[in-house]
């Protein structure tokens, strides 16, 4: 049975109420998906940054803002310090960025004294639901970590299956990606995927089954992989984690996807203590409220694994 994000916002329901604090949230796109979040019963927020601002902006839009907390502090870092301080002291389960640079976003979820760090390396994950194959696709990392190391990979890795956990997926399928199936010495992609291939069977990364090198078409495509005769693969077209070998491979499939098919989508950063929705501006109304959905069935799954 084909899964998608009304899977995921169905799992929403069955959470706990979560709210999303929004840093500088004076932003049109921002504040019609926060309240497309609440119609759905996704999540409540609280709304940092600039009151009168936000007051101008849902009376153009028609919305309401006395259904939310808002915390008025007009100068954008401050704003997004006290926005991390409320999920950094448990008041929200997740954190989102509104209308403030990307860098100075990320200097609030790293602060040290009301951040968001772990010690572990951040990631990035996108989620899509794509017509024509009968599961989600989790790509990562296509917006955050440039050229990740073996490292790296690794902890991307880690970092994906809590992801895919919380959408319902309990033993994800990873294809480190590279244009060829075939360990080459002289493509580096290559033999790093096989690398990891190893560590996850001799138990050093677990909760997953790791399988690369692979081509893209392999990991996708059932039949792809039957032309292929790739029948001694653990992965015959259906991988769950595209994992990619750098940013530029991840960020042109994203791309592509986005803009050449009919998709839903939504993105998360990880690596944090609380999922981080860190859209772009150019990301769809319907990216923002996935998004925010993913966030909430993720920040569950996290709240689970803590107790446990």
């Amino acid at each position: 049975m084909k899964q998608g994000f009304d899977d995921i916002t169905a799992k929403v329901q069955k959470c706990g109420r979560k709210t999303v604090s929004v840093s500088v949230a004076q932003d049109s796109a921002v504040l019609e998906a926060v309240r497309e979040a609440k119609k759905r019963n996704i999540a409540d927020a609280i709304l940092v940054g600039d009151e009168a601002k936000m007051k101008e902006i849902a009376a153009s839009m028609g919305m309401d803002l006395s259904e939310y907390e808002i915390i008025h502090e007009p100068d954008m870092i401050q704003a997004s310090l006290k926005a991390v301080k409320l999920v950094h002291d448990g008041r929200a389960d997740m954190y989102m960025k509104g209308l403030i640079d990307t860098k100075d976003f990320l200097k609030s979820v790293l602060d040290k004294e009301v951040g968001l760090r772990t010690g572990k390396p951040l990631s990035h994950v996108c989620v899509f639901e794509i017509p024509g194959i009968d599961r989600l696709l989790f790509l990562t990392d296509v917006a955050f970590m440039t050229y990740p190391s073996l490292e790296d990979k690794v902890n991307i890795i880690k970092n994906t299956i809590p992801v895919c956990r919380a959408c319902g997926i309990e033993t994800p399928k990873v294809a480190p990606l590279a244009a060829v199936e075939v360990v080459n010495p002289k493509m580096p992609a290559t033999v790093e995927a096989a690398e990891l291939t190893k560590m996850c069977e001799e138990g050093q990364l677990t909760g997953c089954i790791v399988d690369g090198p692979l081509s893209l078409d392999l990991a996708i495509d059932a039949e792809a992989a039957k032309h292929k005769a790739a029948t001694n693969r653990k992965i015959q077209g259906d991988a769950d984690i595209l994992l990619f070998p750098d940013i530029h491979a991840g960020n042109l499939v994203y791309k592509a996807i986005v803009h050449m098919v009919k998709v839903k989508n939504g993105c998360i950063l990880t690596g944090t203590k609380v999922p981080v929705i860190l859209t772009s501006r150019s990301d769809s109304f319907e990216t923002k409220v996935n998004s925010i959905a993913l966030a909430a069935v993720v920040a569950e799954e996290m709240k689970k694994n803590a107790q446990e």
